[in-house]
């Protein structure tokens, strides 16, 4: 097999590169951007034109193999925004709708194949792996029309997790759909699957109890990229113990997600690995669309282009069914048929052991591989037809049934002593809250004592993304450190213009320069408590609770004009210094007047009282 060489590596990336915009601006979607990219630069394409090796069958394989770690990461970043509890109430959508979808599609699929010729173990075989669709293809396409959290977007996710885990025992037990083996097939043993378990049991315990200490422990070093590599190197460690018990990778990449969920770390995790993610699922994509035989579409395409058509009907019909068996309207079930519609990567692996195992010849696995491309390239047109047939708001579709984790929501950024007290006040109202902080200690703190933070930049556009900014209902900017405080609300003014802020300020001037940044709602931290102190030192020195309350509220109210009233100046420091002489006598002129108002209200009242007395 030919090496990878820097040739290789730069036409992958400028593909990567110019691909998904091209997609974007053509509204084609960016998976099927990436497939014609691979068409382009692969064996038929550009690879026809090129003498150094370009765009081979090879390369597209070896990329293909490399790449694949994108759906791995993929994976991973679907597991840490499934806590364990919302995946067991996803349990009847993942074994019912999910089962059902497989067991119907496939048989549907093997007696369509069975007519056409093929054995009836082998068409079983080539139906049942026709019937996974592709995850990182479905949930990709989903999530970039805003539906992976809509109600057919979470069945749909749920019948890919279903899918994912169907396609392990498929794969070892490829050799018993043998015709020419199925006889000799040995006794079933259960040491590969006590040695499965075990495995899944050792990462679930390791993850509980090992993970949140050693991202602890790498966190408080404040090195970032030690973040970064401790999570993909979890990641990759979960993969392999997962392979070498025999299980898929995309598996253990989801169980590892799954027990980060509830971490401390979760926002920060995903932020540095989505780049990784995105950019290998760009690779996986453009790699399946150089792999593309298209020999075999030109040789017989009338065959070729029916047979999909056929695979496309079969699965969205039943997908359509069994969307509107679980309560789904006529548009979502058609979104939700038409997303899954298509063939899956799974297949691929399938196709690669059907041939190994003498269940499929070369050139049938060859053809299956064409038809499950052609069925991803054709997915997206389909959802632009439905889009086009009933031109509604993806939007409603999104917000309908949403996860109330991810919607409606308190982003709360700091975690001292004001963000402690807004936290508090919203969970005992049953408000769900995001609350990220960057100091691991004070999240290790706060968690000792049963509250719940997140590890996490809130200055970082990624991590916000992460903690759902566009889908929260307000955010509370309560960092202690100033410069880090501006910097988080410039760039929630840039990115997140219509989220309300809700701004703790440490004094005058960070009031002053948060105004600067467009946030208006802001709250000084320790003014209404010196107000309330000097209220109380007031009565301790003898002034009447009446007088020591109206002396607070002039003071409250001159302080609060002076400070609008500096906002133009506060950069000026001689200007302020003036503002601030003037605003102190003003304030004594306030309280005299006050005070001979006070004398004279008094006098009168001891006029009225005094013909009472005499006539007494």
């Amino acid at each position: 097999m030919q090496d990878i060489t820097t040739v290789h590596i730069a036409l992958f990336l400028a593909a990567a590169a110019i691909a998904a915009p091209l997609a974007k601006i053509l509204r084609i979607g960016t998976v099927l951007g990436y497939l014609l990219a691979g068409v382009v630069i692969g064996p038929y394409g550009l690879g026809r034109l090129s003498d150094l090796g370009i765009g081979d069958l090879y390369s597209a394989q070896a990329v293909l193999h490399f790449a694949e770690f994108g759906v791995v990461l993929l994976l991973f970043l679907i597991g840490l925004e499934l806590r364990l509890t919302r995946l067991w109430a996803l349990r009847t959508s993942i074994f019912g709708a999910g089962g059902l979808q497989v067991v119907l599609t496939g048989l549907a699929l093997g007696l369509i194949g069975w007519q056409l010729g093929l054995a009836p173990q082998v068409a079983l075989f080539t139906g049942l792996a026709f019937s996974l669709s592709s995850t990182a293809f479905a949930i990709q396409v989903m999530e970039e029309n805003g539906e992976l959290n809509a109600r057919h977007g979470r069945l749909g996710f749920a019948i890919l997790l279903f899918q994912d885990l169907a396609a392990i025992p498929l794969i070892a037990l490829a050799p018993a759909f043998a015709v020419a083996k199925i006889a000799s097939t040995g006794p079933m043993s259960f040491k590969p699957a006590l040695i499965a378990v075990a495995a899944i049991a050792g990462v679930v315990l390791v993850g509980r109890f090992v993970l949140d200490r050693v991202f602890r422990m790498i966190a408080a070093t404040k090195v970032k990229e030690a973040l970064t590599a401790s999570a993909l190197l979890t990641v990759v460690v979960v993969v392999v113990v997962m392979e070498a018990a025999g299980l898929s990778a995309s598996l253990g990449a989801f169980l590892s997600g799954v027990l980060l969920a509830d971490s401390a770390y979760r926002h920060e995790i995903e932020a540095n690995i989505k780049p990784f993610e995105g950019l290998l699922l760009g690779l996986f994509f453009t790699a399946i669309g150089m792999s593309l035989d298209i020999s075999i579409i030109t040789s017989q395409p009338l065959r070729v282009l029916g047979l999909v058509a056929v695979l496309v009907a079969v699965k969205a019909l039943l997908l359509f069914l069994i969307g509107r068996w679980q309560g789904l309207s006529a548009r979502p079930a058609r979104r939700l048929a038409f997303s899954l519609s298509q063939g899956g990567e799974f297949a691929f692996v399938l196709f690669t052991a059907g041939v190994a195992a003498n269940v499929l010849t070369p050139a049938q696995a060859a053809l299956a591989t064409v038809l499950v491309t052609l069925s991803m390239v054709v997915t997206p047109a389909l959802l632009a037809f439905e889009s086009w047939l009933a031109p509604k708001p993806t939007a409603a579709l999104a917000a309908f049934d949403a996860l109330p984790e991810n919607e409606g929501h308190v982003i709360i950024a700091g975690l001292g002593r004001v963000g402690q007290i807004v936290a508090r006040v919203l969970r005992a109202r049953h408000i769900p809250i995001t609350a990220l902080d960057i100091d691991a200690e004070q999240i290790e703190t706060i968690r000792k004592f049963g509250a719940n933070g997140y590890f996490g930049d809130a200055s970082r556009v990624d991590i916000l993304e992460a903690a759902q900014a566009g889908k929260a209902r307000a955010f509370v900017l309560a960092i202690d450190d100033v410069e880090a405080s501006l910097r988080t609300a410039a760039v929630l003014r840039r990115h997140f213009p219509d989220l309300p802020v809700y701004a703790r300020a440490r004094n005058r001037n960070h009031t002053h320069r948060l105004m600067d940044l467009g946030v208006t709602l802001i709250r000084r931290e320790t003014f209404a408590s010196s107000l309330d102190m000097t209220r109380d030192v007031l009565r301790g020195l003898g002034v009447p609770d009446a007088e020591a309350r109206k002396t607070i509220q002039i003071f409250r109210s001159q302080d609060e004009r002076r400070l609008f009233e500096g906002y133009q100046h506060y950069n000026d420091t001689e200007k302020m210094q003036a503002l601030a002489r003037k605003s102190a006598a003003e304030l004594e002129q306030l309280f005299a007047s006050d005070a001979a108002a006070i004398a004279v209200a008094e006098g009168t009242a001891s006029i009225r009282r005094a013909p009472g007395k005499d006539g007494a």
